[in-house]
């Protein structure tokens, strides 16, 4: 397939060098495009300027939510090329969400051209500085104008990209967690393991409260029982229990962090005891309790790696590491941000130079 271009007139004004970027407040010059009809299947692929959109308010997705998205980053190695994190899984996860959603698989040869092209358009647009990288956000939309719940017939698939610092306004200061006992994210059977906009719609009633409360995040429980734990709103988690790192194993309610999967590998090849499975916030909470709990991380291409220095469960707060990042987790972040920026080597070939 073919890439068309067509250029702006006017570049956007990009942030000054140094400026506080924040997360997804700011967005490049262009993005990349494709659409699908059954009639033409995938087409179209072509980089363009991103503007705003104009969508028939019967438009399948504003109805439907039948969409899914990823996430990656790009960064500026010292050496001035440019670097995708592991774009590959993210491609095959997209397809996976697809397939759950019922949208027609994706060419992942050309999504993966449309992607460097762009990135070599806007080079410009990556910031350089510590903690900063430039965000990719892939996603696909049903564009079918028409009610009725069933699968749409026609798809935009689409990556914008953002340049930003930390996800959380203190950078790697611990986060506080809420245990959520009331609301669910994902049940067996459900989407939880989808990328799909249907499940951070249904976690933002939870997550409002938790903020009002004095909380960053959700730390989800299952859908079941309300027993085990999940994940939080945007990240995997991990327990460092009586040295063993753990995290809650891939049962169909969360979702495979391709960061997660990173962690353990380098955990693994490090010598640290680990496992995945079914972890119950009784356990973390007599953990914390004995002292047994020593660290608790998420991990996420947003945040990378997130120290947890408090989770409150049933009205009880539980202090985890003193308040400060732990050893497992920053040992975890200088290893993951030092091959993604290229400070460090890169053995395992994550790296995708553009």
């Amino acid at each position: 397939m073919e890439i068309e271009r067509i250029l702006r007139d006017v570049p956007k004004k990009k942030p000054e060098k140094g400026e506080p970027l924040g997360f997804g407040k700011y967005f490049t010059d262009y993005m990349f495009t494709m659409r699908y009809s059954k009639a033409e299947g995938w087409h179209g692929a072509r980089i363009e300027p991103n503007v705003p959109q104009a969508f028939d308010l019967a438009t399948s997705v504003l109805h439907y939510a039948q969409g899914i998205f990823e996430g990656m980053k790009a960064f500026l190695l010292p050496d001035g090329r440019i670097s995708v994190f592991r774009p590959a899984e993210n491609w095959a996860r997209m397809n996976r969400s697809a397939d759950r959603l019922c949208i027609p698989p994706f060419p992942e040869d050309v999504a993966e051209r449309g992607l460097e092209e762009l990135l070599a358009l806007e080079r410009e647009w990556i910031p350089d500085g510590p903690g900063t990288a430039l965000y990719i956000r892939p996603t696909i939309v049903a564009c079918d104008a028409a009610l009725g719940v069933h699968a749409s017939k026609g798809y935009l698939f689409f990556i914008i990209l953002s340049p930003v610092g930390s996800y959380y306004a203190h950078g790697l200061e611990p986060v506080k967690l809420l245990a959520e006992e009331t609301y669910v994210r994902s049940c067996p059977g459900g989407t939880g393991e989808a990328k799909c906009l249907g499940n951070y719609a249904a976690s933002i009633k939870a997550g409002e409260l938790a903020e009002e409360a004095g909380f960053d995040q959700v730390l989800w429980l299952d859908g079941v029982e309300k027993k085990y734990v999940e994940e939080v709103g945007s990240m995997n988690i991990f327990f460092v229990i009586d040295k063993e790192v753990v995290t809650p194993a891939l049962t169909g309610t969360i979702l495979p962090g391709i960061t997660r999967k990173s962690c353990l590998q380098l955990l693994r090849e490090a010598g640290y005891r680990t496992s995945e499975r079914r972890i119950s916030i009784g356990e973390v909470a007599e953990a914390a309790k004995s002292g047994a709990l020593t660290e608790a991380f998420g991990t996420g291409t947003a945040a990378v790696i997130s120290p947890v220095g408090l989770i409150r469960y049933r009205g009880e707060d539980l202090q985890v590491g003193g308040g400060k990042m732990g050893e497992v987790a920053a040992m975890l972040y200088d290893r993951l941000t030092g091959i993604q920026t290229g400070r460090l080597p890169d053995p395992y070939g994550w790296r995708k130079i553009i």
